[in-house]
């Protein structure tokens, strides 16, 4: 095994361990891998055959890599009836900003529950008005470094494809 394929092998098996441990799918990062690795765009085929899976389940999280930003459809002169995918060339942005959505989605729900919380309590303390009060704050805060952070890795982006 040359150097190259060893980096890939490990690049690959790195970016499964991360997804999962994301709760996402561990192929889900080998595709990432895979294509952050080919300096040319690949196949469905070409995906399938370089992981060693069958082709449903590589179908199926392509389209979720598309649909979440991760991954693009590309056209490949003199290839008209197949498709080609290669990473977004924003690919980790993209998936900073699906995991911002999440913490967004957090501070709707505790926004959400304390309002019936609170129109429930009929005066009584519970120690659930506390935590919702708490959650909100502690995922509007989050809200917060993260587009901070969004903005500072935008002005470093730009020094790194000047």
């Amino acid at each position: 095994m040359t150097t190259e394929e060893k980096i890939k092998k490990e690049l690959i098996q790195r970016f499964g361990d991360a997804y999962k441990a994301f709760g996402l799918s561990k192929l889900m990062g080998h595709i990432i891998a895979l294509l952050l690795f080919s300096p040319e765009p690949l196949s469905l085929d070409e995906i399938t055959k370089q992981l060693g899976r069958s082709k449903g389940p590589i179908s199926q999280l392509v389209r979720r890599l598309r649909d979440k930003h991760l991954i693009r459809k590309v056209w490949m002169p003199g290839n008209n009836r197949k498709d080609f995918y290669e990473v977004e060339p924003e690919v980790f942005e993209h998936a900073f900003r699906n995991n911002l959505e999440l913490i967004k989605n957090n501070t709707r729900i505790a926004k959400q529950l304390k309002e019936k919380v609170k129109s429930a309590k009929n005066g009584s303390l519970h120690p659930v008005d506390q935590r919702m009060v708490e959650m909100e704050k502690f995922y509007l805060l989050m809200e917060i470094h993260f587009n901070s952070f969004l903005t500072a890795w935008t002005k470093e982006r730009k020094k790194i494809y000047k």
